[in-house]
């Protein structure tokens, strides 16, 4: 999770909140994550025996499940708090964690994976056609991608990322970028991706009742997932 294209100063800072974030980030009853799981995991389908990568895992929400479902999973973040959560969790023996700062290039062999999947980062990343560009280098020929982000129109509710620091109080806002979803997908086409769904989702009242932080947004869209296909013709 970063910010590209921003100063070493502004990555430090925006690295450090996520680091702090880490500690509550699965426990803060936060409904956004709540309201993307159940979307993402119906989206991307069945895992057995593909070769994933999450691109921006944070503490390892998608990457457990996805190795738990037979996939040999390769997991990347920025933030080490976020990272050392997800290898205490069930079931991360089997994934292969890396700290990795996602403005750079991905360091693996173009076509090394079947599926890429990435969850809740586009808010912060600054050049989304260089994010879409390295997700479909990464991807054999027709093999899919599967990302979800924070939907633009929560931004005209004044929501960003931000979480209260349980033991200070304080409101922590690591850094987000407002990107209109249109941004999403041209920058999807421009990376020679073939869109195959674009799904947006509001939470409903039963919703609000579990995640009462969502009781403003009811019937407001709250999350976004594209789903795309790498062209079966591909030159690494």
């Amino acid at each position: 999770m970063l910010l590209s294209g921003e100063t070493n100063d502004q990555l430090r800072s925006v690295r450090h909140g996520y680091d702090r974030w880490a500690v509550v980030y699965d426990h803060d009853a936060n409904p956004l994550p709540a309201l993307e799981e159940p979307h993402m995991r119906d989206a991307v389908g069945s895992v057995r025996g593909l070769s994933v990568l999450d691109l921006g895992c944070g503490t390892g929400r998608h990457a457990i499940w996805l190795a738990a479902a037979g996939a040999r999973v390769t997991a990347l973040d920025f933030s080490e708090g976020m990272l050392a959560e997800a290898r205490r969790k069930t079931g991360a023996e089997s994934i292969r964690f890396i700290v990795y700062d996602l403005h750079e290039r991905l360091p693996f062999l173009g076509g090394s994976f079947d599926l890429v999947v990435s969850g809740l980062v586009c808010e912060h990343v600054r050049n989304l056609q260089s994010f879409f560009a390295e997700a479909h280098r990464m991807l054999r020929a027709g093999g899919r991608a599967v990302v979800s982000a924070m939907h633009p129109a929560m931004f005209l509710r004044g929501s960003q990322a931000r979480f209260t620091d349980p033991a200070s109080g304080e409101v922590v806002q690591p850094g987000s970028v407002n990107h209109r979803l249109g941004e999403f997908v041209m920058a999807a086409l421009h990376s020679r991706f073939m869109i195959e769904a674009i799904d947006e989702y509001a939470p409903d009242a039963d919703f609000a009742a579990s995640y009462p932080r969502a009781e403003k947004y009811i019937g407001w869209p709250m999350l976004v997932i594209l789903q795309l296909r790498a062209n079966a013709i591909k030159d690494f």
